[in-house]
């Protein structure tokens, strides 16, 4: 169920600093998701499947298996923290939000699309972000292909 966000007169397209300054801070949360699913991994291969040291992450087929769960964590997290409130957060430190272009949370499948684009994004040097400093309303790669945008939310007001 889509929701609809509040302050919608009050935002505005998100620059390439804060952009980055986000990613920055989700890149250290993934990276944590990450060990933790490797952890697991290991110990299922150690001790489920009962295999040797030795024969941890030997094979295409464990290898294959840590990258598709790792792509997936990766996901979970992004869709989840994307679709429950609009941003990460890293995007809540930076005051940011993903939504959709008439200010509602996205769906899974636009979470699903920004996130198969953001890599394709960084794949290409960069270039889908940096997309962001030609964009006459800023949006980058995943932006502009899931049909969201990233705004700046003002900052709370002090009662």
């Amino acid at each position: 169920m889509q929701r609809r966000f509040d302050q919608l007169d009050d935002v505005w397209p998100t620059g390439l600093g804060r952009r980055l300054g986000a990613m920055l801070y989700d890149a250290f949360l993934v990276a944590a998701i990450w060990i933790a699913i490797a952890v697991l991994h290991v110990a299922f291969v150690r001790y489920v499947l009962g295999l040797g040291p030795e024969d941890v992450g030997a094979g295409e087929p464990q290898r294959m298996t840590l990258q598709l769960l790792l792509l997936i964590g990766a996901f979970v997290f992004f869709a989840f923290s994307w679709m429950r409130g609009g941003m990460t957060l890293g995007m809540q430190a930076w005051r940011l939000r993903v939504q959709t272009l008439d200010g509602r949370s996205i769906t899974l499948m636009q979470s699903l699309v920004r996130y198969v684009v953001a890599w394709l994004s960084l794949a290409a040097f960069g270039l889908g972000y940096l997309w962001v400093l030609f964009d006459r309303q800023r949006r980058s790669w995943p932006d502009i292909v899931s049909g969201t945008q990233v705004v700046v939310l003002p900052k709370a007001t002090r009662r």
